[in-house]
């Protein structure tokens, strides 16, 4: 078939539709990744949890998810994207049942980690089933950026849903939410969505699944620990493991008759080149988040559901901005918008180091907004850019692989971003801690701002706040070396796109055109 053998069919009310159907488990597994930051001191207080289980309650569920969700794509390639999504669905709102009635910490931990694997199941499906679902490149570059806000936009509003449910119910609440956006979703679907699937899929790779498991999730593991506790020895294990495990998992692939990720996918330079841009840009914004909002708490002083109203407005913006991105890109190029996008990420976080501790509230919000614009910029164009690279019976798998590369970029970014904030916080904080602290409390202040804000509220009125003041002044010294490692990854991601990006722009502008007399949709309506 020539490339321009037919114009690509525009969808209609009934696609728009389905888009819409198809953001309601998208928000809800973006949610359920912050859901918890107001529920944990209740679910301590009825189940308690050791210090252990209290981390694996807040991250089992990520971590399967990003463990999954590989296999969860190829799967929906071979089964049909419509059906995982559905089963997927099933399974995610009988799991939020069994979270919000747990009787205990490892019945809820359980809980979570089936959330992972239902949430593995809907985040694959929904961005194959609106690449399938447009085939015009303009849609789909609409679709996908109205995806993109959803998705950043359900992992603001999950603390702000918790705050608002925790003030009238009990926690089992912020899971019980889950169950009409599901009851809705599963009579929809049906009628709103088609199915494909690729008929053409060789039979399942279980030892790949199994490998891609056995990669992520110690890795995963390791880099968490590495940012919670320090990079020791468990962790550093933890992450070799996952590294030979993963390179195991590349050989079977590279191998094997029939591999879980087609090597036709990871074959487009484009694709690949997409997938790391849009790593290096999670780097910067899951690194960076937990900056914004510890500065909003315990700098600023807001409790955190108001701190988490406020971090909704510059949210609000980014979700509007993500549609436009489409506009520019069709203006000045895909990888100009990209390389753009990048260039106002520096300039924001750059900003944010001119941010200190007796700063107005005004200040952070719009500053924090200019690289959070800039980013989902870069993610929906990315986005985009990776599926128009690959044939669309593939557009499970490479959603996978962008999900997979974004927890992963995410994770790296608090790890070390958090650990580069942490390190010149204590040298700052050891150099300016006031005289006539104990040994325990000196240790406590040393550590963390949390924790030396625990100790002052066990102090004199004077000594109190001149060590609130000390910490928090080392705070935001921390605070604005990550602000430099955030602006040095976006200048990299603007290299990497202008590099190794610009040269496909027009392959892949022309490429979506194929895709429309192509008999790989199993459509059931």
């Amino acid at each position: 078939m020539s490339q321009h053998a037919a114009p690509a069919p525009r969808a209609g009310r009934k696609e728009w539709t389905g888009l819409t159907v198809l953001l309601l488990p998208l928000l809800l597994v973006s949610m359920d990744v912050s859901v918890l930051y107001f529920a944990v001191p209740f679910i301590s207080r009825d189940l308690q949890p050791s210090a252990t289980q209290q981390l694996w309650i807040m991250d089992m569920y990520g971590f399967v998810l990003a463990g999954l969700v590989l296999t969860m794509g190829a799967i929906g390639d071979r089964i049909g994207r419509r059906r995982l999504l559905m089963v997927g669905a099933v399974a995610f709102g009988a799991a939020s049942v069994g979270a919000a009635y747990s009787g205990s910490a490892e019945m809820l931990i359980v809980m979570r980690a089936l959330l992972g694997i239902g949430g593995a199941t809907l985040m694959p499906s929904t961005i194959a089933l609106v690449r399938n679902m447009f085939h015009d490149a303009k849609q789909r570059a609409t679709a996908i950026a109205i995806w993109t806000g959803a998705m950043t936009g359900g992992i603001a509003l999950g603390p702000v849903l918790s705050g608002l449910l925790l003030e009238h119910f009990w926690w089992g609440s912020v899971f019980l939410i889950n169950l009409p956006a599901m009851a809705v979703l599963l009579l929809l679907v049906p009628v709103f969505v088609p199915e494909f699937k690729n008929p053409r899929e060789g039979r399942f790779d279980l030892p790949g699944s199994v490998l891609s498991l056995g990669a992520v999730l110690p890795a995963m593991f390791g880099i968490k620990r590495g940012a919670a506790d320090g990079f020791d020895a468990p962790a550093w294990a933890a992450i070799a493991v996952g590294v030979v495990v993963g390179a195991l998992f590349v050989w079977r692939q590279r191998t094997a008759a029939h591999p879980m990720v087609n090597r036709e996918v990871l074959r487009g330079r484009g694709f690949r080149a997409g997938l790391s841009v849009n790593t290096v840009a999670m780097f910067a914004m899951i690194g960076y988040v937990l900056y914004t909002t510890q500065y909003l708490q315990l700098v600023l002083g807001y409790s955190p559901f108001k701190a988490a109203m406020w971090a909704v407005l510059p949210s609000v913006v980014v979700g509007a901005a993500a549609p436009m991105a489409a506009q520019v890109a069709r203006r000045f190029g895909r990888s100009a918008t990209i390389a753009g996008g990048f260039v106002l990420g520096a300039v924001g976080y750059g900003l944010m180091m001119l941010v200190q501790a007796d700063s107005p509230l005004w200040m952070a919000l719009v500053f924090i907004t200019v690289p959070s614009v800039g980013i989902i910029g870069v993610a929906t164009q990315v986005m985009d850019l990776s599926l128009a690279e690959v044939a669309p019976e593939r557009a499970g798998i490479a959603g996978a692989l962008m999900e997979t590369g974004q927890e992963f970029g995410g994770a790296l970014g608090m790890a070390l971003l958090g650990s580069l904030g942490t390190a010149v916080y204590r040298g700052r904080i050891d150099a300016h801690t006031p005289a006539g602290l104990d040994a325990a409390a000196r240790h406590g202040v040393h550590e963390t701002l949390p924790d030396a804000l625990a100790v002052a509220a066990h102090l004199p009125g004077r000594l109190a706040a001149e060590v609130t003041t000390a910490a928090r002044q080392a705070f935001m010294s921390g605070m604005h070396v990550a602000s430099l490692g955030a602006v040095t990854a976006m200048l990299l991601g603007a290299v990497l796109t202008v590099t190794l990006l610009r040269r496909h722009e027009k392959r892949t502008a022309d490429a979506p055109v194929v895709d429309a007399g192509e008999p790989v949709a199993v459509a059931r309506h």
